[in-house]
């Protein structure tokens, strides 16, 4: 028997070139999920933790999360759903969202991040419809997606014999780096164009520090985040009912928590005045 050609070798072995291409997609959307996956996680942690404010001075704004978590599921959704355009039909209709029908673990690992995902995206806006803490615990599976979302990465890498090590562990690695360095470096005005921080209030009245500040919290406008006790836990108090208490009157001494903790509310519900001696 006389040698095959490599298009005849590629035939023979079930590889077409329509799944060559496919799978080409699918790697680098799993790539692309991969590393938004990361950013998506270090944008929540260094928006709830005040540290992009450390950085530009410039509050980050909550749909820069949701602006990188869109792309994630985005690119995702391109992976999972791109299988099934694969001539070698490695899944077929519901395996695609239901976990463990086509009887690969990893797989599964796979699709139920992916469905968390979709029901945090889903319920994300819905927060006025179940008590806030609740809403949080749920929203809080988000980083079961990410360990998920690892997993099956490393996994799949693995069991498909390309496991490269350094890219994995690289994007693992560097998107905190990733994002640091991002609002670190671009002009404010950029990333306020991109949607990540908030830009400046040219009509705000200007805020003397070091004189007696008056707090005020519009209910209407609050949607009970914590942000605000995160940076001022003695002046803000979220209750276990998920009311808003807080001090009007704080001491001078705290001013600087006071006003990091108005620039933390994504929803502008804090406003603050000074007051005459």
């Amino acid at each position: 028997m006389g040698l095959m050609s490599l298009p005849e070798a590629v035939v023979a072995a079930g590889f077409t070139g329509n799944d060559n291409g496919v799978r080409s997609v699918v790697a680098f959307s799993a790539r692309l999920a991969y590393l938004t996956m990361c950013l998506t996680l270090c944008w929540g942690i260094f928006t709830a933790t005040g540290w992009i404010r450390r950085f530009t001075g410039h509050q980050a704004l909550r749909s820069g999360h949701a602006m990188l978590a869109t792309f994630t599921l985005a690119t995702a959704t391109v992976h999972g759903f791109g299988f099934m355009f694969l001539d070698e039909q490695l899944v077929v209709g519901a395996q695609v969202v239901v976990p463990f029908l086509n009887g690969y673990v990893r797989h599964a690992l796979g699709i139920i991040a992916f469905d968390l995902m979709v029901a945090i995206m889903i319920t994300s806006g819905m927060h006025r419809l179940f008590r806030y803490r609740n809403w949080l615990r749920f929203h809080q599976t988000a980083y079961v997606v990410f360990v998920l979302g690892v997993a099956h990465a490393w996994w799949g890498a693995w069991a498909n014999g390309n496991f490269e090590l350094l890219w994995l562990a690289g994007l693992t690695i560097s998107a905190p780096a990733i994002a640091l360095l991002a609002v670190r470096f671009l002009p404010a005005r950029a990333l306020v164009r991109i949607g990540l921080i908030e830009g400046d209030n040219a009509s705000a009245a200007p805020i003397d520090k070091a004189a007696p500040l008056s707090i005020s919290v519009d209910n209407q406008r609050c949607h009970r985040y914590g942000f605000c006790q995160s940076e001022a836990p003695d002046v803000f108090q979220l209750g276990e009912d998920g009311r808003l208490a807080y001090r009007q009157s704080p001491e001078v001494s705290r001013n600087l928590d006071v006003i990091s903790a108005a620039r933390s509310c994504p929803m502008r519900a804090i406003e603050i005045v000074g007051k005459d001696s």
